[in-house]
């Protein structure tokens, strides 16, 4: 069929052409952003979840929906190595400047001041253009986490004088450093006690909810973790058959059913599946067959590409212990049962696993457990190294 009019998107971040099962979380979030908008902030949400779940398309739609509500944006890609206090400058700088051109005030003004202070304070040396003088005594403590919550009160006051409010969302929040993150969460309780319009969202690796607690401990009273995973079978059906019904093709029962039990539901999974069906499929309707054929062409292509680049950054030692993880199966496993695969004992594989976790290759879902962060790995690694 024409691959043109091929409805289904995979790609990191993309959104699909139906955003299913996830209604109840994102009615919640329009009612999070209504509350801070009237002066009632509470708490907000951070979802959690494996790799290819959907959790960046879930929050380019909060952005979305912020948006829509009058609330300015910043949404920020946590790096694994940088600093996010220079991705933070340049989104706030951004919304205050825009505020600024449109109508100058006395609080927008005080907050580009704040701003520039904080600006001075960083470390790589970093020089913005914010055409104001530094206000003294704020923002330049040393301290991350008041110098944080120095500048988001003022960027709070400044939206609530414009009748707006500003929304931070955050992507891959596991990668924050201890104190980057602590200082996020200290600013956001202080702007809420405050009761002023900022809203504060991210979406991680299912260990966040341990690092925001080893941060802060209030960090569970100031966020909801819910976890996003596959999809139910009506819904991961309605993914596949839906955009393709808009276009008049149809896909037999079999036919859907197989994509689903190959993609285990998993959003990212089902719209490969679904591209690569779309691109093979001579006409409607698309038969049980055709997908079969087309499986290990889908399944080479996610080796070539959303397994391999993950693989590649790992040691040959982190590689070694992750295989010895898929022989045991998808998990999650023991400490001790992969140290018992290896030969080798508890202690001296360790640092090995920690690295794997900063990394986000595994997370520890219980205390000594171990599981992957990537639907489908333990299959790649048995193919990539036998």
């Amino acid at each position: 069929m024409d691959e043109l009019a091929n409805p289904y998107r995979p790609g990191a971040g993309t959104s699909p052409p139906a955003l299913l099962g996830r209604d109840e979380l994102i009615d919640h979030f329009g009612t999070t952003v209504r509350r801070a908008l009237a002066g009632r902030p509470g708490k907000s949400v951070m979802p959690i979840g494996l790799r290819g779940v959907g959790k960046t398309v879930l929050l380019n739609r909060f952005a979305e929906i912020a948006e829509q509500e009058g609330l300015a944006v910043g949404f920020i890609e946590a790096p694994e190595s940088g600093d996010f206090r220079v991705l933070l400058v340049n989104r706030l700088r951004k919304i205050l400047l825009a505020y600024d051109n449109d109508r100058k005030t006395a609080k927008v003004l005080k907050a580009l001041r704040v701003l520039k202070t904080f600006t001075l304070q960083l470390p790589d040396g970093s020089r913005f253009a914010i055409d104001v003088d530094a206000l003294a005594g704020t923002a330049d403590s040393g301290d991350l986490s008041e110098d944080v919550t120095d500048l988001l009160l003022a960027a709070g006051e400044a939206a609530q004088e414009r009748d707006s409010g500003l929304l931070l969302a955050v992507d891959e929040v596991q990668y924050l450093a201890a104190e980057e993150l602590a200082a996020l969460i200290t600013a956001i309780h202080r702007t809420t006690q405050q009761d002023l319009p900022v809203v504060l969202v991210g979406a991680g690796l299912p260990q966040l909810p341990g690092l925001a607690g080893d941060a802060k401990s209030y960090a569970e009273r100031l966020f909801e973790f819910p976890q996003i995973g596959s999809l139910e079978r009506d819904d991961a059906r309605a993914a596949i058959v839906v955009p393709a019904a808009d276009r008049g093709v149809e896909l037999t029962d079999r036919a859907v059913g197989a994509i689903i039990e190959r993609a285990q539901g998993y959003p990212y999974f089902l719209q490969e599946w679904g591209y690569h069906v779309w691109n093979a499929a001579g006409a409607s309707p698309v038969e049980h067959d055709l997908v079969e054929a087309v499986t290990p062409r889908v399944v080479k292509h996610l080796d070539d590409n959303f397994f391999l680049v993950r693989f590649d950054r790992l040691t040959p030692a982190e590689k070694t212990y992750l295989r010895a993880m898929a022989e045991l199966g998808p998990g999650p496993h023991r400490s001790g049962d992969i140290a018992g695969q290896l030969g080798v004992r508890v202690e001296s594989v360790a640092p090995r696993r920690s690295g794997l976790i900063s990394k986000g290759m595994v997370y520890s879902p219980a205390h000594g457990d171990t599981a992957f962060t990537v639907p489908l790995f333990d299959d790649f690694l048995r193919r990539e190294m036998s």
